[in-house]
């Protein structure tokens, strides 16, 4: 079981928590939502929870909790720019479809 981040994202998390001042690191979910039925969850971690899995990668931690785990578990995040447009992109290996925008997916 594994989260990973490109160095794309991991660079720009860490400018994130320089910039918020605080944090231990990157908190990652899913949540019962968006037109494919599932929607990532995306904010900081100023705590880690008991059951929660904690991945480091680059040096940046990601914290799951064990719900989502089983539906992003061996998820790549990365960031990306495209055009005027950047923000995280989530490689899923366990999505078997996704919405146009790739924030939502299904099992």
């Amino acid at each position: 079981m594994a989260i990973t981040l490109t160095t794309s994202a991991a660079d720009r998390v860490q400018s994130f928590l320089a910039n918020r001042g605080k944090g231990v690191g990157l908190r990652l979910g899913v949540k019962t939502s968006g037109c494919s039925g599932m929607a990532y969850v995306l904010e900081f971690a100023d705590t880690i929870n008991n059951d929660d899995s904690v991945f480091e990668d680059k040096n940046v931690k990601v914290i799951v909790d064990k719900k989502s785990l089983v539906y992003i578990d061996g998820t790549e995040l990365d960031f990306v720019k495209e055009g005027l447009n950047e923000g995280f992109k989530f490689n899923n290996p366990n999505a078997k479809n996704e919405c146009g925008c790739g924030e939502s997916f299904n099992v």
